[in-house]
Formats: C-alpha cells, structure tokens, sequence
C-alpha cells in the first residue's frame, strides 16, 4: 500500500498527488513511468513522473480524469492508500543518459501540450539542476487546462504560454509559437522535446522539421498496461516495430508514424478492434514474447 501525502486540484479534471514511494523515488529517472492500481481488483494503469524527492521518498504524478480508474482516484483523499505503484518503468530521456558535456552544448526547446506539461517538468528541471536553461512551450484549449506554469518558470530559461481560444498567454497552437520564435525572434535550437496529445506532437514534428531541429516525442499516450503484452503501444519507428512502454516511451519524432498510431489507438477501443489489430499484426502484435501466434496471451 502507498500512501498518498498529499493531493491537489489542479483544474476540473486535473489532479495532482504525491505518493510515498522510496524505492521508485530511489530509482527514478526523468522521462520514467510508474504503473499504479487503486485497489486490489482495480486495473492497471501507467502514469508519466512528474517529480520525485529522493530524500523524502515521494513521486509526484499527475493525471485527467478519463475513466473509471481516474475517476476513483479522484476521490482519494490525503492518508489514503494506492494499493500498487510499481516502477520505474520504460527507459530515461535520452538528455539524462547521453554524453552530458554534448547535451550541454545543446539549445533545447520544449513543448508541452495539456497534460503533457507535467512529464515535461522534471526534464527542464534536471537540465536546470545540472546548469542548462531551456526554453519551454506550455499550450492547452483554455486557461483552465495550463498547469505548472509556475512550477516551470522557477526551472526554465524561457517560458512561453499559448492557448487555442486566447484566454491567457498567446492566443493559436504550440506550432504557432515555434514558428514565431524561430523566424520572428530569431531563436535557434539543436533539439526539440514535445509531449502531450498525439495530433499535438504530430504538427510539432512536421513543424520542427521544416526548420531542422532535431525532435524526441514521447509516446506514453497510448500505453496500457505498461509491459507491452496487450499490443496497445505497438508503434513503427522508421522501418522497425517497437513499444512505448519497454522501448520508449521516447522516440525520434522524424520516424514515428504517427497515422498508424493514431489509427491503432481508435480500434483499439473496442474489442473488435483489438481483435483485428491481433489478426493483422500476428506475432509481431505483443512486445516481449515475440512468440505469440496473435491470439490472446
């Protein structure tokens, strides 16, 4: 069981919880996932770190309430338990494990779409710890959906807010802001990290590319149950099938076939879909096995 000490809203559907974890918060990486059940028949979901303290033992995460399980932890209160909170999962960004003295020489620019803000946060934060400033990019629909601005001013070089219907900050999309900064303020990056909603990520890549800065995107929008055995996260990167949660989630943005993955996540709501998805991809539909026949596992 693990503890929750402390939980905020942070809008609507928003919250946020801290959650005594040593072991995970030991461990931990920036760009790491944690899988978490409300209770002991609850199902298994995977949640994006957005903080740790290694001292006090405490992941922080945030999420949106979508569905049933969310829904319950919505209604947690503070000294109530998780019943499991397993991790780290998935692989660290790729800024915490390469060469540091090359990450340092880079000019890093984030963008963060709605939720996607809050795995976003600990990578500016170790590059802030570690003496790098980056600019970063929050956009949501509304006013309402913008959260850890604050947070991200204290960590950032830049930070740049932007909403659909200008209700704070800049009004129009992330892709918007990035043009902008490049062609009307004359910034230039070495690489680009976005998060948040698929379509989001998708128009940042295409966007990126047309300036030629590098772009990582992170895929942990379609990850399920966190293992790669239930097929939800199969994805192509270039000419290879990989899965967000025990390959990524982090990939090369130029490489992801974002169609594909898009059009995954719709059949895969239903069960007919996900039946079809297991009859076309065989024994390539399950990360970890390699072995299955398509059939259910």
């Amino acid at each position: 069981m693990y503890l929750i000490k402390r939980k905020s809203i942070l809008s609507d559907t928003i919250f946020l919880m801290e959650v005594v974890a040593p072991r995970v918060a030991k461990n931990c990486q920036p760009g790491q996932f944690v899988i978490i059940r409300v209770d002991e028949n609850g199902e298994r979901i995977p949640l994006t770190i957005c903080d740790y303290d290694r001292e006090e033992g405490i992941i922080t995460i945030v999420t949106q309430t979508m569905g049933a399980t969310t829904s319950k932890m919505m209604q947690l209160k503070e000294g109530e338990y998780l019943h499991d909170f397993a991790g780290p999962l998935g692989r660290p960004s790729d800024l915490i494990t390469d060469d540091f003295e090359e990450v340092r020489k880079k000019k890093i620019l984030f963008v963060a779409g709605g939720l996607g803000t809050a795995p976003v946060y600990p990578q500016v934060k170790w590059l802030h710890e570690h003496g790098i400033a980056a600019d970063v990019i929050i956009g949501a629909k509304t006013k309402d959906l913008i959260i850890y601005e604050n947070e991200m001013r204290a960590v950032a070089g830049n930070v740049y807010v932007t909403t659909d219907d200008g209700s704070y900050g800049r009004k129009g999309l992330v892709t918007q802001v990035i043009s902008d900064l490049v062609e009307n303020e004359g910034k230039k990056y070495d690489l680009c990290v976005s998060i948040g909603p698929m379509i989001m990520m998708k128009f940042c890549t295409l966007t990126t590319k047309k300036y030629g800065i590098p772009t990582i995107v992170s895929m942990n929008p379609i990850m399920v149950d966190g293992t790669g055995m239930c097929g939800a996260c199969r994805l192509t990167v270039g000419d290879e099938v990989k899965f967000a949660c025990i390959d990524g989630p982090e990939f090369d943005g130029f490489k992801v076939n974002f169609d594909e993955a898009m059009e995954r996540m719709s059949l895969y709501r239903t069960e007919e879909g996900r039946a079809l998805l297991r009859f076309r991809e065989g024994a390539t539909h399950h990360g970890g096995c390699g072995n299955c026949d398509g059939g259910d596992k």
